[in-house]
Formats: structure tokens, C-alpha cells, sequence
């Protein structure tokens, strides 16, 4: 797990006014051709993209498909949807959720990290353990709910 330190100037502070943060969650059908090294790059590219920009997550790929936790300051964020949606390497781009709010980041320490679809229920776990806000505790339960149902393409649909 990638542990560099995300400056956050976006990140809620108790007893001032904070920006709201942004998140959504999409997935995607890797085009024909996407293989590790493809997916390798992608990580890559998003290491050296993400930090400058504040934007921290989670991409799970398996089965040729993409599911990404993207977070962080809206217009970022949005910009690199715009971003994804354009790469040839990702098709059939659904926006599956999406919102703003003053809260703590769910992964704050990950400018983006590679989680390969039968761990993503581990990390998702993980996050649902250390998760202090409730908004949060309720979103990663609604995502182990539907990956325990077999909606995301998880570990029963492999």
C-alpha cells in the first residue's frame, strides 16, 4: 500500500470553514489489449498526476473492468473524469456515484493505488475500520453490500 503523504489543503478542519470535497465512484470496460503493463501505466501516470492536484482514490481492475474511488477538489477530480472518459484504454465510462461534502477522505494517503478486484473487500474493510465519519461508515457499507452481492465485479464474478 502506497503510504506518501497527500498535502491536503482541501481536508475539513475542526471549527473552521472548509471546503467541501468531492468524490465519485465509475466504473469502466477496459478496451481490447488492456493488460497489466497497461494498467501499470495508468497507475504510474496517475502517481506523478494526482498529487499535484490533490486528488486521492482507489482503481480495483479485474475481469476487464475498471472501478475507481476518485476524491478530492471538485473541479480536479471532474477534470480527470473528462480525462478518463477520453483515454482509449477505457469504454462504457457509468458514473455510479458521486457527491460533495465537508468530511475526511477515505483514502487520504493514496494518490492512487492499485487493488486488484479479489482484495478490493480487504480494503474496503480496512477503510470501513478506520472510517471516523459516519457519511463515510455508511458509503463503504453500502460498497461491501453491493461486492458481497456480486455488483461490482468482485471475487463471486471472477
Amino acid at each position: 500500500m502506497n503510504t506518501r503523504h497527500i498535502e491536503q489543503a482541501d481536508e475539513p478542519v475542526p471549527g473552521q470553514s472548509s471546503p467541501l470535497l468531492y468524490n465519485l465512484v465509475y466504473c469502466s470496460r477496459a478496451t481490447e489489449g488492456v493488460d497489466a503493463a497497461a494498467v501499470n501505466q495508468i497507475i504510474e501516470t496517475s502517481r506523478r498526476y494526482n498529487p499535484a492536484r490533490s486528488i486521492t482514490g482507489l482503481l480495483v481492475f479485474g475481469s476487464g473492468i475498471f472501478f475507481q474511488w476518485l476524491e478530492g477538489p471538485r473541479d480536479s477530480v471532474l477534470a480527470l473524469l473528462a480525462l478518463l472518459k477520453k483515454d482509449p484504454r477505457h469504454h462504457t465510462v457509468v458514473l455510479l456515484t458521486s457527491g460533495e461534502e465537508v468530511r475526511e477522505r477515505l483514502f487520504p494517503d493514496w494518490d492512487m493505488e492499485l487493488v486488484t478486484a479479489d482484495a478490493v473487500r480487504d480494503v474496503l474493510v480496512d477503510a470501513l475500520e478506520s472510517a471516523q465519519d459516519p457519511k463515510n461508515a455508511e458509503s463503504l457499507r453500502e460498497l461491501l453490500q453491493q461486492l458481497d452481492e456480486g455488483l461490482l465485479g468482485g471475487p463471486s464474478q471472477d
